[in-house]
């Protein structure tokens, strides 16, 4: 039977659990198709740190409260109920506001050097749709869509959105998809490459946190180096890139895990992994 460890995260919207290895962070204002808030969004930039940070952790699992995964920014907030304290900021300030907000939160789970899994239950939108593509895998259930949402509010995109999204399915697609706005369903983001599966509705927290355990269950060290590869194919040419796999490659050789995973291959069991 697994053992589940509660954490506090500071406040209910937001909620946080460590269930064999796997960090489940909870969007959790379902009233408000939980769209970011700033008692939320502190809140989700400490827990990807955080998770992100902790030898307990192997793998995180983002999803959303109730039937969505998150609507993005509080647009009622971008009128009348605008914060008075933002509003006397300078524009330098206010730029330099959001560049530290968009680094703790897209930029710390994108630098997670963990698997990071985003399961959507319903739709992503505008900044929610960037914190699920700065996962490494994202799993949607059939009801899900996902949209930029920007154009519809006048506004160009924030937390890294434009370079998440021509990464993922391509400069053409992420134009159309920021320039109108419009709703995606699940099936043509499966099939456009926004997301990586799709899953009946239902089957949904299962099969992603399946997935999550078995990652949280992998050699950690590889992993790890994994994402460092994969990443670096998309800023250094081949050579480099290749060189780099090489070095970190030949670090794994030595590891505990490489000759656990040799034995378990040899005897035909399950490899035991412990991130040395």
């Amino acid at each position: 039977m697994s053992s589940e460890t509660t954490i506090d995260t500071g406040t209910n919207e937001l909620l946080c659990v460590i269930r064999d290895r796997v960090a489940v962070i909870t969007l959790n204002r379902p009233d408000a198709r939980n769209s970011l808030s700033d008692t939320l969004t502190p809140a989700l930039r400490t827990m990807i740190r955080t998770c992100g940070e902790s030898p307990d952790v192997g793998a995180l699992l983002l999803t959303g409260a109730g039937e969505a995964f998150c609507a993005g920014g509080n647009v009622k907030g971008m009128g009348a109920h605008r914060d008075p304290k933002k509003l006397e900021m300078s524009f330098d300030d206010k730029v330099a506001d959001l560049q530290e907000r968009q680094r703790l939160l897209t930029g710390a789970l994108v630098s997670v050097r963990k698997p990071t899994i985003a399961a959507l239950p319903g739709p992503a939108v505008g900044a929610g749709l960037a914190i699920a593509m700065a996962c490494d895998i994202r799993i949607a259930a059939e009801s899900a869509f996902v949209a930029t949402g920007y154009a519809r509010v006048a506004l160009s995109g924030d937390y890294g959105i434009a370079w998440l999204l021509t990464r993922l399915v391509g400069t053409a697609r992420a134009r159309e998809l920021m320039f109108t706005g419009d709703r995606v369903d699940a099936a043509r983001a499966e099939t456009i490459g926004l997301v990586n599966r799709v899953v009946p509705d239902d089957k949904l927290q299962a099969e992603a946190f399946a997935l999550a355990k078995s990652l949280a269950e992998g050699p950690r060290l590889a992993l790890r180096y994994m994402k460092d590869n994969l990443d670096e194919a998309l800023l250094f040419d081949f050579e480099t890139a290749r060189d780099h796999e090489a070095e970190r490659l030949i670090r794994l050789t030595t590891t505990a895990d490489h000759k656990e995973a040799v034995q378990a291959f040899i005897e035909k069991r399950k490899a035991v992994f412990t991130g040395k």
